[in-house]
């Protein structure tokens, strides 16, 4: 094959290693390489949502649809953050040969807290959480997220005994401390220490390659494991331990369920030969399941597992709510309700050269008081992906459209200057488009499409953080709220507004609701 083959991977430094790792065995069969870090997307260019692809999984989703879009041949993943159950249309390739499958303590000064009552032990992981408590009872456990990196970097700021790690990224990145300590009495995570090549199903000749590199063994082994959690229903975050090897021909299997607090533990031991392993996961699952497991199975799909909660000022679909990790809650309420405002006929009687439009709100008020045929506009301008494709569906051609009002500022002072332009707007927006217009030439007709009412309600203090849509729904939140929370942003005109009341403001990589999700779950999920 003599195109080169594209290597999808994320950006940290680990992941980076994974996919030199899968370049370097490529290459040296004789393929061309490149790869191609993927950061955060935000959801599909494409016809169908996320949902009907079957994508989820908070590390995986940027890979997966790069490679629906053609973007990458191959993504590399570590396969314990991958969900059990596959998008359509994309299938596990191969696996390399398993590394270091423990977890790994590191700690500050010595090992003498291991004895004591009193310690405190940082980690992000449900299970590594649930089975320390379950070993070490008295013991304070703190919440720890970020890169390989930045995690030892906060062990050392931070007045922690130690911290718990995979032991895979610690040795792949050759950073393992002198003070470390592997924790052979603790189950890792499914599929821990291994790393996976998922390609499109179509791709045959891609996935004929990537079989070269595949460990047979390794794949029959992490089979097993995921085939358990699987069985269990539990996602990546559920305090469940999985750990399958061969010896003496037989395949030996360890399973574990604990509860959130590890004062409830069912664990399960089997083994059985090569060929008859198959058996494994499905036989120890309902083991667990029968003793009690089915109970703390439920109880985790509760209120029990969600170590987080946000609220979002807009009403959000139970889809859009599934993208969130088991681990974070999320309540939700329209801050904001929309009047649609009567247009007078005479607005759009003749031909309008110049038509602004910056949300779907606009859009829907004009086909409140006009059908499509009324609307003659000849060149319409937009702000946001999602409201140029409503006004093409409904209306006509989008002439141009930009990311925020900004940049269509700045756009249209430059192309429409000493024109007309009509401003389709709400009672309550921000003044920088037409004030830059004006400014610069541009004669600016504005027209109340439509009335923006504040509906706040009182967040509680249990919520860490807020997801907002518009500067306008960061207004009705304050109407009601303190701004001691993390404020989640759509974009940077919602940014703006959230900065002059929140210290800690972070803003989604694209203009969508399933971006300020990914947002959130990247923020409460550790790498």
């Amino acid at each position: 094959m003599q195109k080169i083959i594209r290597i999808g991977t994320r950006d940290s430094e680990l992941a980076l290693w994974q996919a030199k790792t899968v370049q370097q065995q490529l290459e040296y069969l004789g393929h061309k390489t490149e790869i191609i870090p993927v950061k955060s997307t935000g959801d599909l260019v494409l016809d169908k949502p996320l949902y009907e692809l079957g994508i989820t999984g908070i590390f995986t989703k940027s890979l997966d649809i790069a490679l629906i879009n053609d973007e990458i041949d191959i993504a590399v993943h570590s396969l314990k953050d991958v969900p059990t159950v596959l998008p359509k249309s994309i299938t596990q390739a191969a696996v390399l040969k398993r590394g270091n499958s423990n977890d790994m303590l590191v700690f500050k000064e010595n090992e003498e807290f291991l004895a004591q009552e009193d310690a405190i032990i940082a980690t992000g992981s449900l299970r590594r959480r649930a089975q320390w408590l379950h070993r070490h009872p008295t013991h304070q456990i703190v919440g720890l997220r970020g890169n390989v990196q930045t995690r030892l970097e906060k062990l050392k700021s931070n007045d922690w005994n130690a911290a718990i790690f995979a032991a895979a990224g610690l040795e792949r990145l050759k950073i393992k401390p002198d003070n470390a300590i592997s924790l052979s009495w603790m189950t890792p995570a499914p599929a821990q220490g291994v790393v996976a090549i998922t390609a499109l199903y179509e791709s045959t000749e891609i996935i004929e390659i990537c079989k070269e590199l595949n460990d047979e063994e390794t794949e029959m082994l992490a089979k097993v494991e995921r085939d358990f959690l699987s069985i269990l229903e539990g996602g990546c975050s559920a305090p469940i331990g999985a750990l399958a090897y061969v010896k003496d021909e037989e395949v030996h299997f360890k399973g574990v369920l604990l509860s959130l607090d590890g004062t409830k533990r069912i664990e399960v031991i089997s083994k059985e030969k090569i060929g008859r392993h198959n058996y494994i996961a499905k036989e120890c699952a309902d083991f667990v399941l029968n003793r009690g497991g089915k109970e703390i199975m439920a109880a985790l799909k509760g209120k029990e597992a969600k170590e987080y909660a946000v609220y979002s000022t807009k009403k959000l679909s139970e889809i859009q709510k599934r993208l969130l990790p088991e681990t974070v809650a999320i309540e939700d309420s329209d801050f904001i309700k929309i009047r649609f405002n009567r247009i007078a006929p005479k607005v759009v009687k003749n031909e309008i050269k110049n038509v602004i439009i910056t949300s779907k709100n606009g859009v829907e008020s004009l086909l409140n008081s006009f059908i499509k045929q009324e609307l003659n506009f000849k060149n319409i301008y937009c702000v946001g992906r999602r409201t140029k494709k409503l006004i093409e569906q409904k209306i006509g051609k989008v002439a141009h459209s930009e990311k925020n009002a900004e940049k269509l500022a700045d756009y249209l002072s430059k192309t429409i200057k000493g024109q007309d332009v009509t401003y389709f707007c709400s009672d309550l927006r921000l003044d920088t488009l037409p004030k830059v217009l004006t400014e610069n030439g541009v004669t600016v007709n504005e027209v109340e499409a439509y009335k923006t009412m504040y509906s706040p309600v009182n967040v509680r203090e249990q919520f860490s953080g807020v997801l907002f849509y518009s500067p306008s729904t960061v207004e009705s939140y304050m109407q009601e709220n303190q701004s001691n929370k993390i404020a989640f942003c759509i974009g940077e005109s919602t940014a703006k507004e959230a900065r002059k009341h929140f210290k800690n403001v972070q803003v989604a990589n694209l203009p969508t609701v399933e971006s300020v999700l990914e947002l959130v779950s990247l923020h409460y999920v550790k790498e």
